[in-house]
């Protein structure tokens, strides 16, 4: 709380609503991958997915310098060899970063984090986009702007049904650069 990081009213639910919330979408990814955490914030969901899954290598892209700073000392001090801080929004990164995967949490609707992930998302990769109750609702109403940014198909996917009280809901787009107009 005192890096601005999280609000006063979330300290008491930081466990489930937020780290376990993020690891359980450990489930996503295959091993060894390389996964993109675009606005990662507070490490969300990318410091929670390294520590779940030490396979994954993962880069975290953050604007905000003060996150940022904050973000390399989290990732120092907990040793995550396999995480790399990146400063800067996702659309700087067009062109010299890339990966399989991309993920994102409470960064934007989603047919506008498809106009910042898709370029990150390797041909036929997918954007596993956090989202809550809503994602099907969220899902029918921007497919249509989602298939003009290149995506292939989209499904919704609940991970954690046997830890969490709720699941954590991800919207899994595959994307195609072929499909894009």
């Amino acid at each position: 709380m005192s890096h601005g990081l999280i609000g006063p009213r979330e300290v008491p639910i930081i466990w489930e609503r937020h780290i376990l919330n993020c690891a359980v979408i450990e489930d996503a990814f295959p091993r060894g991958a390389k996964v993109i955490d675009v606005g990662s914030g507070a490490g969300l969901p990318g410091v929670a997915l390294a520590i779940a899954r030490p396979d994954l290598e993962i880069h975290l892209v953050e604007p905000m310098q003060r996150r940022t700073e904050w973000l390399e000392g989290v990732v120092g001090d907990i040793g995550l060899d396999q995480v790399t801080v990146h400063r800067g929004r996702a659309e700087e990164f067009v062109g010299r970063l890339s990966a399989p995967f991309v993920t994102a949490r409470a960064v934007a609707r989603l047919d506008k984090l498809a106009r910042w992930c898709f370029p990150l998302t390797d041909d036929g990769g997918a954007l596993v986009a956090m989202k809550g109750r809503s994602a099907e609702e969220e899902l029918a109403a921007t497919t249509k702007a989602l298939r003009k940014a290149g995506l292939v198909r989209a499904t919704v996917t609940p991970h954690g049904a046997d830890v969490l009280e709720e699941p954590t809901l991800t919207i899994d787009c595959v994307v195609s650069r072929r499909g894009r107009r």
